[in-house]
């Protein structure tokens, strides 16, 4: 009688068992913005999984999490040639992207090897893999448009034409699926030679800078003294042209009336060549 009991106990757990394992794969959770692709007997399904519990066949099909969200790549190491066949040391780069929540499952259809999965959450990132090489693929073809020499003041540039790059390139594969948010270069590294060369040009850019400035001085200088003799000519003309005869004449009476006014004074020395006649009649000596 005992041994009947364990044996019905011993079946109770065991079918409590199978039901807890097959039930353990039928509920699930998508989280917020995330959705689910359903897999089933190997057929994707088209029809995303919104977030919230979802409900499946167990271990004939499986849910993949893949996250809507901005997705950042760390794209390091690379090694492209500037346009002057000079290869960079180092370039890091990260880019930041989306996928539209319901372009998602084509995408998996599509690609469906280029995906990949975060260890740690446990979601997967869709077109991992394809927008990972259109970036690499852009950073090489837009260094080689610039000389290694200014490659170094042109990061701006050449992150913004990666960023048009890529999205042109995803648009044309997969119209209003992807949207590229921003390239960021984070690293760029130069050959040793290169980044001697790249110090001179500044020294050599500094002193002309330096020699450009003295330039201006002396040339302002110069305009100043110009501005100067320019004034003084001015006035000079004007004075010339106010000294008519009269003027003259009365300014000879007015400094020999006060020569006269001493009274001690017998002799007038006038120069031959003067044209005024004084006007003032000086006693002579007794």
């Amino acid at each position: 009688m005992q041994a009947q009991w364990l044996s019905r106990l011993g079946s109770f757990f065991f079918l409590i068992l199978i039901l807890f394992f097959a039930f353990s794969g039928v509920f699930g959770t998508i989280g917020t913005g995330n959705v689910g692709i359903r897999t089933t007997l190997g057929v994707i399904s088209p029809d995303e999984i919104g977030p919230g519990i979802y409900m499946k066949w167990p271990f004939i099909s499986k849910v993949q999490e893949f996250t809507a969200k901005e997705i950042a790549i760390d794209v390091q190491d690379l090694t492209p040639k500037a346009r002057d066949n000079l290869s960079l040391r180092d370039m890091d780069i990260t880019i930041y992207y989306h996928v539209a929540p319901g372009g998602i499952t084509e995408l998996q259809a599509k690609y469906a090897n280029q995906s990949a999965r975060d260890e740690e959450s446990g979601v997967w990132f869709p077109a991992h893999g394809l927008v990972s090489r259109l970036v690499r693929n852009a950073a090489y073809e837009e260094v080689s448009r610039v000389d290694s020499l200014i490659l170094h003041t042109k990061r701006d540039e050449i992150a913004a034409a990666m960023h048009k790059n890529v999205q042109a390139q995803l648009e044309a594969n997969d119209p209003k699926v992807f949207s590229v948010s921003r390239v960021v270069i984070r690293s760029v590294m130069t050959d040793p030679s290169i980044e001697e060369s790249i110090r001179a040009a500044v020294a050599n850019q500094k002193r002309l800078e330096a020699m450009t400035i003295q330039t201006e001085i002396a040339k302002r200088e110069a305009q100043i003294k110009i501005t100067e003799a320019e004034g003084i000519a001015k006035a000079q003309a004007i004075i010339s042209g106010s000294l008519t005869r009269e003027y003259l004449q009365h300014e000879v009476n007015q400094a020999l009336a006060k020569f006269a006014e001493k009274g001690s004074a017998h002799t007038v020395v006038i120069p031959a060549n003067m044209s005024s006649t004084p006007l003032i009649n000086i006693p002579s000596p007794k």
